[in-house]
């Protein structure tokens, strides 16, 4: 547990700082990033400004190979209506939060679009001193900048000499890599992507169970030592039984009475009719609240032998 003034793990140069990974994941992760940078929805999601963007991916012609000037970047941006996306990095720079500001990291800034080239060095002079654009060689593709903090959609803005070398680096899907030896390009785990189409798919609905038959009610639970339907179910001759206890327990209330039976007077000859009929009534109610039930149940046969008893 962290107390103040103590570090639960503190930075030592022994600290484990890195992860090693294997080369074919990271190269199945760059293809996978660049793939991601070809989707505009992908690219939209990430917060690039690319609604006036004729297209997705940007590829730019080979006449841009030729500027040395930063102005002259400027205009190819403008042209091809990317220069809002550097507006809006180049507006996000704001000082750090925190101690940070401290450590050589003062001002923190939003991505924007990143150049790929095919190693002109003129034109990665013209490009790098625009605020909010990144380059990179087609040559050295870095994963942390074509899917930074982990999230696909860079907007990535190519040069023709540039994408035309993608294949012979990662290969197709005819013909492997010229410069990745043992890579293939991953393919796709389902070639439609539509998910709804394939559900609704004749083929998918032929083979589906229709709704409903295969449905099944699950009972709920019953205590019988409380239930007394579920105890007869279990038991028949439960009824049998407390029939016999409720039977003994009214005997032994009527024989509570028999002092009564030589007694004089109309008073108590009356006391004792009543007794007798509310002893019968609470029989009646306890036995209806105990073994509730239809004609079909053995409790209804049981109540009414019972009242013929009772009014015998």
């Amino acid at each position: 547990m962290c107390r103040k003034g103590r570090m639960f793990n503190p930075t030592k140069t022994w600290r484990k700082w890195h992860r090693e990974s294997n080369l074919n994941e990271r190269r199945i992760a760059v293809c996978s990033a660049l793939a991601a940078s070809a989707v505009p929805a992908l690219v939209m999601a990430r917060g690039h400004s690319i609604d006036a963007v004729s297209e997705i991916p940007l590829v730019l012609s080979k006449n841009i190979e030729g500027i040395e000037k930063t102005k002259d970047a400027v205009k190819v941006l403008k042209n091809c209506n990317a220069y809002s996306d550097v507006e809006k990095a180049a507006n996000s720079r704001r000082i750090r939060t925190g101690k940070g500001k401290w450590r050589n990291r003062r001002y923190v800034m939003r991505r924007g679009p990143l150049v790929v080239h095919a190693g002109n060095p003129n034109l990665e002079h013209a490009f790098r001193n625009i605020s909010g654009v990144e380059l990179a060689n087609v040559e050295r593709l870095n994963l942390l900048q074509l899917a930074p903090g982990g999230h696909l959609g860079r907007f990535i803005i190519f040069t023709q000499g540039a994408f035309e070398r993608l294949d012979s680096i990662f290969g197709t899907y005819s013909a492997k890599s010229a410069q990745k030896s043992y890579f293939t390009l991953p393919r796709s785990i389902v070639a439609q992507a539509d998910v709804a189409r394939i559900i609704n798919s004749d083929e998918v609905q032929s083979v589906l169970k229709r709704g409903g038959q295969s449905r099944h009610l699950v009972s709920r639970k019953v205590n019988p030592l409380r239930n007394v339907g579920a105890l007869l179910r279990l038991n028949p001759h439960a009824a049998n039984t407390r029939r016999e206890g409720i039977l003994a327990s009214g005997g032994k209330r009527k024989n509570t009475h028999s002092h009564l039976k030589g007694a004089s007077g109309e008073g108590r000859a009356i006391k004792k009719v009543k007794r007798t009929r509310a002893d019968k009534r609470e029989l009646r109610q306890s036995l209806t609240h105990m073994i509730p039930g239809t004609d079909s149940q053995p409790g209804a046969q049981f109540l009414q032998s019972f009242n013929k008893q009772l009014a015998k």
